[in-house]
């Protein structure tokens, strides 16, 4: 089902030290889990933005909504742990994509602003610190995705368009500045995952369509501009993760099924065979969260909606053993945050809502 969490729009925050026991809750595995650390809060609360690393190690949040849709960004400083502003895209926008390009610059792609879905396409050169707009997509579209191929062409797919799921696909050359149609995908589908893999094919999996989740999966190989059905997920799944793994596998985790419940058990794809199997169950089923690989090998899981509570834990999945362990926690819960690795291994958490609000906080971790 396409449903956000909403809340009152209120910014919060308050200033909490590394390694805070947790409250008691009656489960004994997470009285005393460690405390991601807080390090410096956004200039601007938000949800629903975009969070993209820069080449100089920086990261650029982007969009977003607070009361109203957001056009600002703003840059975050690992060594120094603090927010800049860095000037303002062209459209307020949020739900929308960012991909960072191989020449440094990062395109904000779509998204939700001014009542209808955008088609306008936004780069941002971090040398000059200056948003410019580049051509427009063909198709006006939201909770889309995208993907940098192998060449450095960016793959768009699916998304919302007049609350339907797209089939559609495009693709944009930063070389000439121009898009072009790529073949329709077998499903319309949007808030799915699209996952570049090792052998240069993407792999989109799930999402939803007129508001019915989807289990379907498919494979683009950019080289004969076609698609290719593969297996289905055991589970519908809609709003969950994707990572590709040092194996060349991919993990699926989390996501909401068609009867509005969250997924516990994760999915592992193999590109070799085109098939799925179950590997493991995080300790809280969850949808709306972040998902990263960790320099080790490993996927952290971060927060997320589980029932009718925004969670503020975090897990590991580890693939050797396909077993999953809590991570601590965050001092306050969220959903609809970003999470952004960063060049020492970090993972930097931004923004989001949480029941107090839509939030300032950023944290840095695992602990």
């Amino acid at each position: 089902m396409n449903r956000y969490v909403t809340l009152k729009n209120v910014a919060v925050g308050l200033a909490l030290t590394l390694l805070i026991s947790e409250p008691c809750t009656g489960d004994p595995a997470r009285t005393q889990s460690p405390v991601w650390q807080t390090t410096g809060r956004m200039r601007d609360a938000r949800i629903s933005h975009t969070s993209s690393l820069l080449l100089d190690g920086r990261v650029l949040v982007a969009g977003g909504r607070y009361q109203d849709i957001l056009s600002s960004a703003e840059l975050y400083d690992p060594n120094t742990g603090r927010w800049a502003d860095t000037g303002s895209m062209h459209r307020e926008r949020y739900h929308h994509r960012a991909v960072s390009l191989p020449d440094g610059r990062v395109l904000v792609i779509g998204g939700f602003g001014n009542f209808e879905n955008l088609s306008t396409v936004e780069a941002y050169d971090p040398a000059t610190a200056i948003w410019t707009e580049v051509q427009p997509m063909i198709v006006a579209r939201s909770d889309h995705t995208a993907t940098v191929l192998a060449d450095g062409r960016v793959l768009v797919t699916g998304g919302l368009h007049n609350s339907n799921g797209l089939t559609s696909a495009e693709i944009y050359d930063p070389a000439s500045d121009t898009w072009s149609p790529a073949h329709d995908m077998r499903a319309g589908r949007s808030s799915h995952t699209a996952t570049l893999l090792s052998d240069g094919r993407v792999l989109v999996a799930g999402g939803v369509d007129k508001d019915v989740e989807l289990d379907s999966a498919e494979l683009y190989d950019p080289a004969s501009d076609t698609w290719t059905l593969a297996s289905r997920m055991a589970f519908t799944r809609s709003y969950h993760t994707a990572n590709l793994l040092s194996n060349g596998m991919v993990l699926v985790a989390g996501g909401e099924t068609i009867s509005s419940d969250e997924v516990g058990p994760a999915e592992l794809f193999d590109p070799a065979t085109g098939t799925w199997t179950i590997s493991g169950q995080m300790n809280e089923p969850r949808f709306l969260h972040t998902a990263n690989l960790l320099p080790d090998g490993t996927v952290v899981v971060v927060g997320g909606s589980g029932g009718p509570n925004i969670l503020s834990s975090t897990e590991i999945y580890h693939p050797d053993t396909g077993q999953w362990t809590r991570s601590g926690r965050l001092t306050k819960r969220t959903t609809q945050h970003t999470a952004t690795l960063l060049q020492n291994g970090e993972v930097l958490v931004a923004g989001g809502v949480n029941p107090d609000g839509i939030t300032d906080f950023a944290y840095l971790g695992p602990p």
